[in-house]
């Protein structure tokens, strides 16, 4: 199994090659590679790189003590997490292929389709999760084209075992995200929110290379005078930008009014997408400031000395394939959430905010608002010492697969505001019902139904008490390189004049 750590809740040395500048590296195992590109790659990008005393420009008077320190620790796993990691830092991660996390963080990966979240039971009442506690998973929805998509089972199915084991804290991971291929779930009836299991049983095999459209529904309902529109989004995906163009390409042809956008299973992914969905909501208002990065403090020093205004982004006008986007022009948005959504889903709410009103329904979301770059032993790359570059495979050094994911900056809206850690708190809160799951995408799944009420003004002649509301602890998708994610996938280049300027160990 490839090694890649998950976390849930989790200047400068440059140069253009491994012997010029900074401190020289003992050349004696593969991990001290590891970890030299490791500490150098962070010392240059990590957001807390200023908070991190073994980060510092300074941290070591001689060869000698640096290559001491890149031993200290058994492995990069140990070194990248004790050494370099701020305290504070729930979201970077590594992993040891580069191209199965690039694959990834593109859309592709090895999956069943079958998308879920998982609930405990917390049997001790401490409310964390212990190795006893009861486990059981929840069918949210099925990708197209995948295995899951031929089998028996769908949303709203709930399963409490796999392959004759029960589900608990202490298996959960090894059971449905270790090396098995394939897999048998056993199946649960509702029994009033306390599962119990039935004779049911669905075997899934996961797929290689299972390509997933984030557009997952687009549909327009004609309510009285009201035309609203409809979208499930479950990724920004920038392979997916031109689909996504054209799903609001046909809610404008339908001439909606009111948008209801449906984040609650999406996760995160490329900063350029939210910006290209958001100027689909807003419009092609390119003066107007979407986001604007901070970096650590040298980043910013060299981006911005010369242009104060070169970390500003703006609303879109055109795709990246430089298609006209279209816009619905709207003063106010529907966006369904639960606590899976996450990074760029929020970076939605948030960019959106000082422009147009933002009826937030559902949960509260994760409250992760920093982005990531790809870093790969690529340190001779022009202007962008080891960032990922698919044109510069070649130049990676081929004894070294691994990568990691840091976070190298936050965003802060046309207001300057950015700390939501604790996450976006809906103005209309409504769990989703394990008891009442609904089809996504019909008027009358509850999160949805709801939305519409508010669009219409028309009360439902229904209760919006949830028989068993409920959150997920985790879901597949944190098991995945992606997890919630943003990536900032723009192209970045520090100028070689700025570069030479700064400080050399």
């Amino acid at each position: 199994m490839k090694k890649l750590v998950y976390l849930l809740a989790g200047l400068l040395v440059l140069s253009c090659s491994k012997d010029d500048d900074g401190p020289t590296p003992p050349g004696t195992t593969a991990d001290v590679n590891v970890q030299n590109f490791m500490w150098q790659a962070m010392n240059l990008w990590y957001f807390w790189q200023g908070d991190v005393a073994d980060l510092a420009d300074d941290r070591f008077a001689t060869d000698a003590e640096y290559s001491e320190f890149l031993a200290s620790e058994t492995g990069p796993e140990a070194f990248f997490d004790n050494r370099l990691r701020f305290v504070e830092d729930r979201f970077s991660f590594y992993s040891d292929d580069y191209t199965e996390l690039t694959q990834n963080l593109a859309g592709i990966s090895r999956s069943n389709g079958l998308e879920f979240g998982l609930i405990f039971d917390d049997a001790n009442g401490n409310n964390q999760l212990d190795d006893t506690d009861p486990i059981f998973g929840v069918v949210r929805y099925i990708v197209s084209g995948s295995n899951a998509a031929t089998a028996d089972i769908e949303r709203g199915e709930i399963f409490v075992g796999v392959d004759g084991t029960m589900l608990n804290g202490g298996n959960y991971a090894g059971l449905l995200f270790g090396d098995n291929a394939t897999y048998t779930l056993m199946m649960a009836d509702y029994n009033g929110g306390d599962p119990v299991p039935n004779n049911k049983e669905v075997t899934l095999t996961k797929e290689e290379n299972l390509s997933e459209n984030p557009v997952y529904i687009v549909k327009s309902f004609e309510i009285g005078a009201d035309k609203i529109g409809y979208l499930m989004y479950n990724g920004f995906t920038n392979e997916y930008d031109e689909d996504l163009n054209n799903a609001f390409g046909s809610l404008v042809a339908d001439g909606v009014t009111d948008l209801v956008l449906d984040l609650r299973y999406n996760s995160g992914g490329s900063v350029n997408s939210s910006r290209l969905l958001s100027s689909m909501i807003y419009g092609k208002k390119t003066n107007d400031l979407y986001l604007r990065q901070r970096w650590n403090d040298k980043i910013q020093e060299a981006f911005t000395r010369d242009d104060a205004t070169a970390l500003n982004d703006y609303f879109a006008s055109q795709t990246g394939a430089g298609t006209p986007i279209n816009t619905l022009n709207l003063q106010r948005v529907y966006i369904l959430t639960t606590r899976s959504t996450a990074s760029a889903s929020e970076l939605v709410i948030n960019g959106l905010d000082p422009y147009i009103e933002v009826i937030q329904i559902g949960t509260t979301t994760t409250g992760k608002n920093e982005f990531s770059l790809t870093m790969v032993d690529d340190p001779g790359r022009p202007g962008a010492p080891f960032i990922y570059s698919p044109s510069r495979v070649n130049q990676i050094d081929p004894e070294n697969a691994w990568a990691i994911q840091p976070l190298v900056g936050r965003n802060e809206n046309a207001d300057g505001f950015f700390d939501y850690t604790a996450g976006f708190a809906p103005e209309i809160e409504l769990r989703e019902d394990l008891g009442n799951m609904g089809v996504l995408g019909d008027a009358n799944e509850p999160l949805l139904a709801r939305a519409i009420q508010e669009i219409t003004g028309v009360a439902a002649k229904r209760s919006w008490i949830p028989e068993r509301p409920f959150e997920t602890f985790t879901d597949n998708r944190m098991f995945t390189p992606l997890g919630n994610n943003m990536v900032l996938d723009k192209e970045i280049e520090l100028p070689q004049g700025l570069l030479e300027r700064m400080p050399q160990q």
